[in-house]
């Protein structure tokens, strides 16, 4: 396992259909987007995340927590939370949970102004709202008592 400040982190965007993947690296504090994962009513073909797993070697996970507005628990955030646990399960390594509220709407936003045409069953943007959870979690770590403070 890196150390806290150097360790890489796979973060996930759960969905039913599709589920965001970006990858990061905490030294570099930078993040850019996988090829989004396949869903059969939010279960991904494991052997896929397996392999996923196996080729980058995170030293963790990261899981956005689609919360509701008010902070609330929503069905889908309850979802989130099992396939977070079925991560760690089946692969042994740390797993968050961060809140994403409004990742999506801000994905669909970025998507656009570089040109998106707005059919986003075609064209997902599932992977920039991965990378979004993921530069969130590392803009909370810089906020935490002892976090590291880019230079």
């Amino acid at each position: 396992m890196a150390n806290i400040g150097q360790r890489l982190i796979l973060a996930f965007d759960f969905g039913t259909r599709r589920i965001g993947v970006a990858v990061g690296n905490e030294l570099l504090n930078s993040a850019r987007e996988l090829e989004p994962l396949p869903a059969r009513d939010g279960i991904p073909d494991w052997h896929v995340v397996t392999r996923l797993i196996s080729e980058w070697q995170p030293d963790l996970l990261v899981v956005g927590l689609p919360l509701n507005m008010d902070g609330s628990e929503s069905d889908m955030s309850t979802r989130a939370r099992k396939f977070g646990n079925r991560l760690h399960g089946r692969f042994g390594k740390p797993c968050e949970m961060v809140d994403e509220r409004g990742s999506t709407r801000e994905a669909k936003q970025i998507a656009r102004e570089a040109g998106h045409r707005g059919n986003y069953r075609e064209q997902s943007v599932d992977g920039i709202a991965a990378v979004l959870i993921l530069e969130g979690w590392f803009a909370h770590q810089e906020g935490l008592p002892g976090g590291r403070t880019s230079g």
